[in-house]
């Protein structure tokens, strides 16, 4: 055969120089648009559930003074919960139905994201390598990878994931996988697209979580592009992920749950505990990780923050753990109060909305954290550094 190079000049010549960089962000929500202050009304009167003790007062009060949003966005319309009254009627099977919707919707509405993404970018689409899914709704293969591939014009050799029910936290454990894929691959151009939509889990309120919920969340699909040694000038990177890291917090396994029944996606939070615990424990996580970089020796305000807005309080309980100046949430604070919480696609939205501070309005530091929240109790944290800053400070 001949000489043959040895394996650790394969890996070399196979490795990306630079770190993986965050090279185009999209997103986008379904037309739906329902207004907090409204929501009660949709819901009561598409679930026929208006003459419920208490319920429309509870719930509007969620809505209005609660969940820190004023509108949410929703795939699913009054005329579609119509036409499946099984959505809200447990006595009654409905999953079956609720994957069939999700199935043509969520690549639908990740391809909407993933375009805009790709025209950011600046590159064909066929330029990408490899292909991340995530979502909370759905349970088909071949599944969303293979239709958003087709309707973006990928290559029949993009590499393809798929990622299942990691809930909040989904969007930051994709870019954590897109980071190793980026820099582990030369050339590489990973396309991370997480969508989440809540018809899977819309019912009528058999308990206190579930009106909770309903209060809650919302749709959207967030889309990144991810990958090491930008080629210029048309690549310009946004962030360098400089590092990741996962922590489950132990003895939380009960406080965020999800599971697919015959009813949809059900599961379960036990809110009074996990809004303490996202304080109590993510200082240890920022030590964790910027310890190795010799970068917590300083002040907390000297970063920028991308951190998943769960709920204001999760949000007030982290300012004050972290001892934060007001303003230092404000990506945050904004997604939620003009999205809601879409779940694992939220954390896309807000490092967008965090871009566009650093970019249109002077607001950022040279080095960031990124935190997501997830199933059980599980902190994604990443450190971030936007190397234009460094030539603005």
């Amino acid at each position: 055969m001949g000489s043959t190079p040895a394996v650790d000049e394969l890996r070399r010549a196979q490795r990306a120089e630079g770190p993986a960089t965050v090279l185009a962000i999209g997103t986008a929500n379904p037309a739906n648009c329902v207004a907090q202050e409204d929501y009660a009304d949709f819901y009561c009167r598409v679930t026929n559930t208006g003459h419920v003790d208490g319920l429309k007062h509870k719930l509007n009060a969620l809505c209005v003074s609660a969940s820190g949003s004023q509108k949410r966005f929703f795939y699913h319309t009054e005329e579609m919960i119509s036409a499946h009254p099984e959505f809200v009627d447990r006595a009654k099977q409905s999953l079956d139905a609720r994957l069939e919707v999700a199935a043509a919707a969520v690549p639908e509405l990740a391809a909407s994201a993933a375009a805009r993404a790709v025209e950011k970018w600046g590159r064909p689409a066929a330029d990408i390598t490899h292909l991340v899914v995530t979502t909370n709704a759905g349970a088909h293969a071949p599944g969303a990878d293979v239709r958003l591939a087709a309707l973006l014009g990928l290559r029949p050799t993009v590499r393809r994931t798929m990622i299942h029910l990691n809930g909040c936290s989904a969007g930051a454990a994709a870019l954590r996988l897109a980071k190793d894929l980026a820099e582990n691959s030369r050339g590489a151009r990973v396309l991370v697209a997480c969508v989440e939509l809540t018809v899977l889990s819309f019912r009528e309120p058999d308990r206190a979580h579930t009106v909770t919920c309903q209060a809650l969340f919302g749709d959207g699909a967030g889309a990144v592009i991810v990958g090491a040694d930008a080629v210029r000038p048309v690549e310009h990177p946004m962030f360098e992920i400089v590092s990741v890291g996962q922590t489950l917090i132990p003895g939380t396994e009960h406080v965020i749950t999800m599971q697919l029944t015959e009813h949809g996606l059900d599961g379960d939070i036990a809110a009074k505990e996990l809004v303490p615990l996202a304080a109590d424990n993510v200082e240890q996580c920022l030590h964790d990780a910027l310890g190795p970089l010799c970068l917590d020796g300083g002040e907390w305000n000297d970063l920028f923050w991308v951190v998943h807005p769960g709920s204001p309080l999760i949000l007030d309980h982290i300012e004050r753990a972290l001892g934060l100046k007001q303003g230092k949430l404000a990506a945050s604070r904004k997604v939620l109060r003009e999205y809601g919480n879409m779940l694992g696609s939220t954390l896309i939205f807000v490092l967008d909305e965090q871009r566009r501070r650093m970019e249109e309005e002077g607001d950022g530091a040279e080095w960031g954290v990124m935190m997501g929240f997830g199933p059980g109790f599980t902190i994604e944290t990443m450190v971030l550094h936007a190397p234009e800053r460094r030539n603005k400070n």
